[in-house]
């Protein structure tokens, strides 16, 4: 079972009003929802300005519900106001009544919450707001760590000394978590993890922009979300048939080639698949600029080192 919280604040009784956090929420819990074929994926709660009252109490109340109980995954989103404490060293989330500091959320405490829940195998933090990169860091002042526990991921819009950007309709980090989520970060097999996620972002940012914050805490990467693979599984596990060895050479000849007189359509069949190998990089011709060269010289082709990753996956039996 996996479960998200997206909480998004737009309208602040007494700091200033931000524009985009309540589509910030609404729009990652949609995306987060199913995956791309339908399945499900998350059931989540959504709660935003736009029609709840978000107070200290209400939010804190639905922060320790989510790291509560048993399920396989609990996904944590916030957009809105946050700050970097430098009196108390503490990085607080800004709920809707906050007046001063004491009305803060700290982050080092739902840190602890999460790290509690013990029946809860992944937890997942995300924070677009300002100065969400002091989650996990080891506090001074205060006898309870707030480091990342085990089985926790921590993804945050900027460092603690930076402010997370408004664009257009979304937060400048979530647009690009949106873009990564529908299949930007996407591996070949499809899946989307915490890591590729961040890449995604990473990439997407200069060194001038704020910079986004990756921790993790894990063993292994849980997939957020699944797209269509980029090559079909049935194509993947044929890889340690074409190729025995990782530096083997899949002899081709112009019998592969549909434009030539000697053309077989079995291994037309193959070709087309092997083609389609190479068009996401896991496969190159030998001594030839195309693929098509390959087959009409008679040179062959042979596995990339990503090609030799999947080829080592399929022997495995992990698809």
């Amino acid at each position: 079972m996996r479960k998200g919280l997206f909480i998004g604040i737009n309208n602040y009784s007494h700091v200033s009003q931000l524009s985009g956090c309540n589509n910030d929420a609404m729009a990652m819990a949609s995306v987060l929802k199913t995956d791309a074929n339908g399945d499900p994926n998350f059931k989540n709660i959504v709660l935003t300005s736009a029609e709840d009252y978000l107070s200290r109490e209400r939010l804190e109340d639905q922060i320790r519900d989510l790291f509560s109980g048993d399920c396989n995954v609990a996904l944590l989103y916030f957009a809105g106001h946050g700050i970097f404490d430098v009196d108390t060293d503490e990085g607080m989330l800004i709920p809707q009544d906050y007046k001063s500091t004491k009305d803060g959320i700290r982050i080092s405490d739902i840190l602890n919450w999460a790290t509690k829940a013990t029946k809860i195998k992944n937890k997942v933090i995300i924070l677009d707001c300002c100065q969400g990169g002091s989650a996990g860091e080891i506090r001074a002042l205060r006898s309870e760590s707030s480091v990342v526990g085990e089985g926790m991921t921590i993804l945050t819009a900027c460092k603690k000394e930076e402010p997370a950007m408004e664009g257009a309709q979304h937060g400048v980090f979530t647009g690009l978590l949106l873009q990564a989520l529908h299949g930007g970060a996407a591996n070949i097999l499809g899946k989307i993890t915490p890591g590729s996620l961040y890449s995604f972002v990473d990439n997407a940012l200069d060194a001038w922009e704020q910079r986004p914050v990756f921790k993790t805490n894990v063993s292994q990467f849980i997939s957020l979300r699944e797209v269509s693979p980029l090559i079909p599984k049935e194509i993947l596990r044929k890889l340690p048939d074409w190729f025995a060895e990782a530096e083997s050479v899949f002899p081709l000849d112009p019998s592969y080639e549909p434009t030539e007189a000697t053309f077989n359509p079995e291994h037309g069949d193959i070709f087309a698949q092997l083609q389609k190998c190479n068009r996401h990089s896991l496969i190159e011709p030998v001594d030839a600029e195309h693929m098509y060269y390959a087959a009409v010289n008679a040179t062959g082709c042979r596995l990339t080192a990503l090609g030799a990753y999947y080829r080592e996956l399929a022997i495995k039996g992990h698809f």
